[in-house]
């Protein structure tokens, strides 16, 4: 799928309420391991509602180092690009260690591709990854169920080499903690594997259970059951699916957090309320309104400031079904344009509150604490990081110059820059497009004044 050319910078003028329609597809937390998902299979598999974003361009890449062919669908009847791709590993081979680690870039989805090769080839090759700096993102989860299912993890100067001398076999994991990526691998590792495999302490976000639906759909049989435990019942051989991934509800929340804090209306089609509920009630909290539209064709979730002040308050974040660590950044750059004081309690990323020193550079102000403020101590309380903030408010927001340090605070930078007086220019926007299909085209038709800087 085609992505965007232009420059690394964006010049934004700020101060323009944003009102208008914009259009969210598939998750881009669940549809990159979709396709990971399509490798297991012994036939092709169509999924549906696929975004144009850099990281289906990675795992198309790496899947088609790997002999998988990758295809899109036909397009639309004026000419507009199929959002469904078609994944058929019937000729699976080995793939070279230097096109996977040309082809996994800044991404970290190579290390889920390792229980589907183990099981496909027998080997796996994982390069040193990258990802969003937000915090510490081990791989030691993913390594220690892969050992665990019987696979062989090898150290070598280029990276990690993963073998199975033999079929894996089902085992019982208890993660340290509900990562969603370690979760993820154990579902697409354990698939496959000889025996049961009961995973305790698992996420159960909603991509993750979309995932589950996908893996149904080919054959797996996987049931979740309370206090996060998951069973997995290996099979011999699993088949394609057919799938319509779920709306992505972080791109959602970040259209709804830029229509909060710039005043403005925004109508995002494809949204559903299921996922959303409980950023739906902070929205409400703030000051927000939404109206849920489920009746026409196409479900969609309108957005908007219901006037008045905005109102402070306390938020942690949590796993899911708490308020998502992803939906923590815009609502706090909205945040600073609240009355009074509020509180953010950042227990998912260690990392994920230094995004605000730029926001106090454009007028906010926004201290950070070592403590735990506003909830109950969590595991970074006596482990020195700045985890917490209380945020002061309304404070009015000036242009500056922005550097981009990863996807979710990127597109916080331009809600920002947006709801700000004067002229701001945001350098590395190439990250936002991990997660944001097209969105300078987005902003530019809501309203907003933007310049897209054109290559000499």
């Amino acid at each position: 799928m085609a992505l965007s050319t232009a420059s690394d910078v964006l010049t934004v003028h700020g101060g323009a309420a944003l009102s208008g329609e914009v259009r969210v597809r598939g998750a881009k937390n669940l549809v990159p391991k979709a396709m990971v998902a399509a490798l297991l299979g012994h036939g092709t598999s169509v999924l549906h509602n696929v975004p144009s974003i850099s990281d289906v361009r990675i795992v198309t890449g790496l899947l088609e180092a790997h002999g998988v062919s990758v295809t899109r669908g036909a397009a639309g009847p004026n000419g507009e690009p199929s959002d469904t791709l078609i994944l058929d590993p019937v000729s699976v081979e080995r793939a070279s260690d230097a096109a996977v680690e040309a082809h996994a870039g800044t991404s970290r989805i190579p290390v889920l591709l390792c229980g589907p090769l183990l099981h496909r080839l027998g080997r796996a090759f994982i390069p040193d990854l990258g990802g969003c700096k937000i915090g510490d993102r081990p791989i030691d989860f993913h390594l220690d169920a892969l050992r665990a299912f019987g696979a062989v993890v090898e150290k070598r100067p280029e990276g990690l080499l993963i073998s199975a001398p033999e079929r894996l076999r089902g085992t019982q994991i208890r993660l340290p903690y509900p990562s969603v990526g370690a979760t993820e691998q154990v579902l697409l590792t354990a698939v496959l594997a000889e025996g049961v495999t009961e995973l305790s302490n698992a996420a159960t976000e909603p991509e993750i259970v979309d995932l589950i639906a996908v893996l149904q759909k080919m054959g797996a049989m996987v049931s979740v059951h309370n206090d996060r435990v998951i069973r997995i019942i290996g099979v011999d051989r699993l088949g394609g699916f057919t799938h319509r991934a779920i709306p992505d509800r972080l791109e959602t929340a970040s259209w709804a957090c830029a229509a909060l804090a710039t005043g403005g209306d925004i109508r995002v089609v494809g949204a559903t309320q299921g996922e959303m509920m409980t950023f739906l009630n902070v929205f409400r909290r703030i000051g927000g309104d939404f109206e849920v539209d489920d009746t026409r064709g196409e479900p969609s979730i309108r957005f908007w400031h219901s006037g008045g002040q905005m109102r402070a308050l306390a938020l942690e974040t949590d796993v899911h079904p708490g308020l998502s660590t992803d939906w923590q950044q815009p609502l706090v750059v909205a945040l600073t344009q609240a009355q009074g004081l509020s509180i953010i309690h950042e227990t998912v990323y260690e990392q994920r509150l230094g995004f605000t020193e730029a926001l106090n550079r454009m007028g906010a102000q926004i201290q950070l604490y070592r403590e735990c403020l506003g909830g109950s101590a969590c595991r970074f309380g006596q482990r020195n990081f700045m985890h917490s903030a209380v945020i002061s408010g309304p404070t009015k927001l000036h242009g500056a110059e922005l550097t981009i340090p990863d996807l979710r605070a990127g597109f916080s930078y331009l809600i920002a820059a947006l709801a700000a007086q004067g002229t701001s220019t945001v350098h590395g926007i190439s990250l936002i497009h991990r997660g944001y299909e097209d969105f300078e085209a987005k902003l530019s038709a809501l309203g907003a004044d933007v310049e897209m800087e054109i290559p000499a």
